[in-house]
């Protein structure tokens, strides 16, 4: 399945695409996400914990780059894991493009998801919901690390991500589905009333 989330950050393409040069932070932005080994040429070992409905999923795999357009401000990486009880496998190829957006960047990123296990039983809409709620906070963290290299600091003491907490993701991808009920219910019937 194919899911595309779009956010903005405040700082120059330059800028952002410097911080996506370095992995380890990067992931540290992705709540539920932990680098637990570099392997080298672009290979990572790490963790994944996730909360899909009453289900807590927990995966462990690799991730690598297979591609960087430097001219292009684009990254390629390729991830595989399996569920640590054994309930499912996922695999998925993560396309991140940067564009200027005025004074700031616009990233679009796209992920190819392929689910087998517990995790496929949910459906599209709540998989592309989960997804929008942690790029969401994703994009709030890497602001925030942007903004605090920019004044100087130390990355290596800011906070890693959060843990994605099972009920606040709940209940904001829930909250999402709800308005995309009302959108497709409601809409159409107050065009038709006017």
């Amino acid at each position: 399945m194919l899911i595309k989330n779009e956010f903005e950050v405040a700082a120059p393409v330059e800028k952002v695409w410097d911080f996506f040069g370095n992995i380890p932070q990067v992931a540290t932005c992705l709540p539920g996400t932990e680098l637990t080994a570099d392997l080298g040429d672009d290979k990572y070992e790490g963790k994944v914990a996730i909360r899909m409905g009453p289900v807590k999923l927990s995966f462990g795999g690799t991730a690598q780059i297979t591609e960087r357009d430097e001219a292009g401000h684009r990254i390629v990486v390729d991830a595989t894991g399996a569920e640590a009880r054994g309930r499912g496998q996922a695999s998925m190829a993560v396309t991140a493009t940067l564009t200027r957006a005025g004074r700031g960047t616009k990233v679009l990123v796209a992920q190819d998801l392929q689910l087998s296990g517990a995790a496929a039983q949910y459906g599209r809409g709540m998989i592309s919901d989960v997804s929008s709620v942690l790029m969401r906070d994703f994009s709030i963290n890497l602001q925030d690390k942007i903004a605090r290299a920019e004044r100087g600091e130390s990355l290596e003491g800011a906070a890693a991500a959060s843990p994605a907490s099972g009920l606040t993701l709940g209940l904001r991808a829930a909250m999402m589905a709800l308005r995309r009920v009302f959108r497709r219910f409601f809409v159409p019937y107050q065009s038709n009333a006017s």
